[in-house]
């Protein structure tokens, strides 16, 4: 049995770098799987994705990659093709990715990694909530990871129809400034 895994990677603190998080929560709250699939929100797992890339047969790993392009283009960088670009490693958990996938490549069994990532507007800004530009794009990087999930043999069956703003709410409690307020219930002493 073939062993997959969806890894969301990225720091939801700033802007796009949370992409990958926001990207496997909204798979995992959208879609029913049919197939051997785990999906986890990575944040930025460092050494412990040496794991996933030993434990598992696919990794695809939802990031930011930081390619000179325009932000918003989605390019599927498999394993080999990403140890050759060295300009790409910006961001901490982009360099991470790399040197993990560069010492576990010399290893007989190692996963087949594809890194599914899509070149961000901001990294820099302290907000949680995707730019404009990757709200644009952020259903095309959904259908890239089913489409490259379909090509493995795991199949996505659509359940809900949340939206990548009600998953931040949902999340975190704060998206691009709107945040969920509270509302104090009666058995609730603490707010007397």
């Amino acid at each position: 049995m073939m062993r997959n895994i969806v890894i969301g990677v990225g720091n939801v603190l700033f802007k796009d770098e949370g992409v990958g998080i926001f990207a496997s929560k909204y798979l995992e709250e959208n879609y029913d799987f049919e197939g051997d699939l785990e999906i986890i929100e990575g944040g930025t797992l460092g050494f412990k994705l040496m794991t996933y890339f030993q434990e598992y047969d696919n990794v695809i790993i939802l990031d930011t990659v930081s390619i000179e392009d325009k932000p918003g283009e989605i390019f599927r960088l498999p394993s080999d093709v990403l140890l050759g670009l060295g300009q790409y490693r910006k961001t901490a958990h982009e360099v991470e990715i790399v040197e993990m996938l560069e010492i576990v490549s010399v290893l007989e069994n190692h996963a087949e990694v594809t890194i599914l990532g899509i070149i961000p507007e901001d990294i820099v800004s302290v907000e949680i909530g995707l730019t404009k530009k990757i709200e644009e794009r952020f259903e095309e990087f959904i259908l890239q990871t089913i489409k490259e999930l379909d090509s493995i043999g795991i199949k996505a069956i659509k359940k809900d129809n949340k939206s990548v703003k009600d998953i931040g709410l949902q999340l975190i409690g704060s998206y691009n400034g709107e945040h969920l307020s509270r509302i104090p219930n009666e058995e609730d002493t603490t707010w007397s």
